[in-house]
């Protein structure tokens, strides 16, 4: 973990619910620990539970309450042969999310700044 990703998620983190969200218990728990902050963990433990859906994920995004997401697992996305299931949800909203914001590169990691849509 870096200082430069863990400085981005406590930036304007008193904002919002979430500083950001990612997929996977196993990739919110360390930035979670660096930064204090809170970081959703899409799809539980390892990504595959359903939860949250991609209609609910767009209700916070639009209610400000998720400042990032961070795409450190989204190769779960890609590879819904995980431990427990699928990971529709999380490859849905991983999906989502790179389409319609605008991403930069902070401590080697790719995050999306949900208040930041990309121009159509």
């Amino acid at each position: 973990m870096t200082s430069a990703i863990t400085r981005l998620l406590i930036s304007g983190a008193s904002g919002y619910r979430w500083a950001a969200a990612t997929v996977g218990a196993e990739s919110a728990a360390p930035f979670q620990l660096a930064s204090r902050e809170p970081i959703m963990a899409i799809g539980g433990f390892n990504g595959t539970d359903a939860a949250p859906s991609l209609a609910e994920f767009k209700k916070m995004v639009a209610a400000h309450e998720i400042h990032y997401f961070i795409a450190a697992n989204s190769f779960i996305a890609a590879n819904s042969n995980t431990f427990g299931g699928g990971a529709a949800g999380a490859e849905a909203i991983t999906t989502w999310v790179s389409t319609h914001f605008s991403k930069e590169t902070a401590g080697g990691e790719t995050v999306y700044n949900l208040t930041r849509p990309v121009s159509s």
